[in-house]
């Protein structure tokens, strides 16, 4: 999932947004890289209610330049999110409508061009097959990534679970493995965005 995600870093010099997953109004995985500035006015403003990208997004599937959507935009979403520099942008939209997957990407400088929305829409689709949490996380692996999260090291965290130093080392090494993680603080870090800890 990190190399998709890192992709879409490179692709969005203003950020991106991925909402993967979405069911009932709330996304299994959820990141953003916009300017921290617009993401505390958007949540601040609960703009995720009245944001036409988001509203193209649940009610269609496909790509879409922003400039392109023609939805209503009574509380000037758009325009605010300009005044942060996500002049240019890409909506992309995949997956059933009981769980769909919603990815904004965002430059200042110029339109995306078809080549840049094709491999945006393709990393969309992946993150949509590959974001599912493992099924086979077991409460042991993630209590050894809740007490690492914690920041107890192994020792006092095996001695905490009463188990051995070893046993602690090769459930982090697990559970980085089932989630695709290359070290324990991603692991970590996308234990908790699956809402797993």
């Amino acid at each position: 999932m990190f190399r998709y995600l890192q992709r879409l870093e490179e692709l969005a010099p203003m950020g991106y947004q991925a909402g993967v997953h979405i069911r009932f109004a709330s996304p299994l995985f959820m990141r953003s890289t916009y300017p921290q500035e617009w993401q505390e006015l958007y949540s601040a403003q609960n703009y995720a209610l009245r944001d036409p990208l988001v509203f193209w997004g649940v009610s269609r599937s496909g790509a879409i330049r922003w400039s392109e959507i023609t939805l209503p935009d009574p509380f000037g979403v758009m325009q605010k999110a300009a005044d942060f520099g996500l002049t240019y942008g890409v909506v992309v939209s995949c997956g059933k409508i009981t769980s769909r997957t919603i990815v904004g990407v965002a430059r200042a400088d110029r339109e995306f061009t078809d080549g840049e929305i094709a491999e945006v829409s393709a990393i969309a689709d992946a993150l949509h097959e590959v974001a599912e949490p493992p099924q086979d996380m077991t409460p042991e692996l993630l209590e050894a990534l809740r007490l690492a999260g914690l920041g107890v090291n192994q020792v006092a965290a095996a001695e905490q679970v009463g188990i051995s130093e070893g046993t602690m080392k090769s459930r982090l090494s697990t559970a980085r493995v089932l989630l695709g993680a290359t070290t324990t603080a991603e692991a970590i870090k996308m234990a908790k965005e699956y809402r797993l800890i």
